[in-house]
């Protein structure tokens, strides 16, 4: 989890709770390299409104959000990169890894399709040290015809 500046010192606790009525929204590949940047270089997959509260009882394999709606209909076509995580009145909280694999935001589906069902089924709180992703591609966008980036 990466967490934004506002709320580095809010407990866990604190984080579910200020996400009531938030929103979830998912991203295509390249988050930020923190919360506190703005998304410029992904497009909104899909977007789920936390209900309020936001968690349920956590469970041994993690947190048990809750949303209003679950499963919710895909915005674009696209791979899980990250979700970023707001309040209710739109301040980020924190950035999380979204895919269908060992990620902190487990999703039933490995992408995202235009009209297509998309449905969380986990999410574990994990510290920024744990993302699965190697730092050196964050911000990173591959382009046709060229090499993907290579640590080094």
């Amino acid at each position: 989890m990466n967490v934004a500046l506002e709320f580095a010192s809010a407990s866990p606790d604190e984080l579910k709770a200020a996400l009531a009525g938030g929103t979830l929204t998912l991203y295509s590949v390249a988050r930020p390299a923190s919360a506190d940047h703005p998304v410029t270089r992904s497009g909104v997959l899909a977007t789920l409104t936390f209900a309020a509260p936001a968690f349920g009882e956590a469970t041994d394999a993690g947190e048990t959000p809750l949303f209003v709606a679950n499963p919710v209909t895909g915005a674009a076509t696209g791979t899980f990169g990250f979700a970023r995580l707001t309040t209710a009145d739109g301040k980020v909280v924190a950035d999380v890894s979204a895919g269908a694999g060992p990620r902190e935001l487990k999703l039933a589906e490995v992408s995202a399709a235009n009209g297509g069902p998309v449905r969380v089924v986990g999410l574990r709180f994990l510290p920024e040290a744990a993302w699965p992703e190697r730092p050196d591609y964050f911000n990173t966008h591959p382009r046709a015809g060229y090499p993907l980036h290579k640590a080094g």
